[in-house]
């Protein structure tokens, strides 16, 4: 009954706070590429022309382009200036697009690799970026690589190893003329982590990209999708999906789909219109709450059973 009354507060709560109107918009792309772009050297272009046909930019509109998880093919994200033309030619000073592309840096003579979320300006200059810090095991990294790899084992998602994980989750900024926006970055599976996302929450919303095409044709897109429902009713925040072969969605701290892309679609919807929103008790003890109702229920149980034997 307790939960019944706070979620009914707290929905009427949420839903009486007046409509604030973002000074931009930002664009949320799904997309339905198909995982041959991997394993074709000739899709880089033809995929960047996909994306900005399926964004519809705007000259003079402040906009924050949103695109899913590794959907560059065949391309770093140090050697994504080749295609500055395409990216001229198609947006103005007003733009910035995040999208997810594999980054990498020098190490001991050799590369490492990172699934990043990368933010460009719309010359490709890059402002900000984000490594992943959970992979997935077997698929973005090998464990106990060196010795799997004899027995003929390899990541599934790349073509040169495992993926090695970012230092740390971080607030991304981002910073306009008149605007200043501020997010927590989840790629991919990410956002399945309940409880343990954070310790940071002056943040506006939680934007999660993803390539749900690995999961095939199978129950995984929706399993996924749902977990981030999960992610912005634990946190009170509103969460900004864009997937590629999946469901793209803007979901607001109570869990419900304010706009969504369709699996199987290709499309974009704007993020232009907000609620203020407030840190929740979960947010703040995470799964620590279930210790303690657990601890409150031994409790409870000694003292009841102490009291009937007395």
């Amino acid at each position: 009954m307790s939960f019944l009354y706070y979620g009914n507060y707290q929905e009427k709560n949420f839903l009486n706070k007046s409509i604030n109107e973002n000074p931009y918009s930002i664009r949320i792309v799904g997309s339905n590429i198909s995982l041959d772009r991997f394993y074709d050297e000739s899709q880089t272009e033809n995929v960047l022309n996909e994306l900005i046909l399926i964004s519809s930019p705007k000259k003079n509109e402040k906009i924050f382009f949103v695109w899913p998880e590794g959907i560059i093919p065949n391309v770093y994200q140090d050697k994504l200036y080749l295609y500055d033309n395409i990216f001229k030619d198609n947006f103005d000073k007003d733009h910035a697009i995040g999208l997810g592309v594999t980054s990498r840096e020098t190490y001991d003579d050799s590369y490492r690799y990172f699934n990043s979320f990368s933010i460009f300006d719309n010359e490709l200059n890059l402002i900000e970026s984000y490594n992943k810090t959970n992979l997935v095991p077997f698929g973005e990294f090998l464990p106990f690589e060196n010795t799997l790899n004899k027995l003929g084992f390899r990541a599934i998602t790349n073509n040169f190893g495992s993926f090695s994980k970012g230092e740390r989750r971080k607030i991304i900024e981002l910073k306009g003329s008149d605007y200043v926006i501020k997010f927590l970055p989840l790629i991919c599976y990410e956002i399945i982590y309940s409880g343990n996302l954070t310790k940071e929450f002056d943040f506006d919303f939680i934007l999660n990209i993803s390539e749900d095409g690995w999961f095939g044709n199978s129950i995984g897109p929706k399993q996924h999708f749902t977990h981030s429902i999960f992610r912005a009713i634990e946190n009170g925040k509103y969460v900004l999906r864009s997937s590629n072969n999946g469901m793209s969605a803007i979901i607001n701290p109570l869990g419900q789909i304010e706009k969504k892309i369709n699996y199987g679609v290709s499309g974009y919807i704007d993020f232009q219109k907000t609620r203020d929103t407030n840190k929740t008790i979960f947010s703040e003890f995470g799964n620590r709450i279930f210790i303690i109702m657990i601890l409150l229920y031994i409790f409870l149980t000694f003292s009841f059973n102490r009291i009937r034997d007395e």
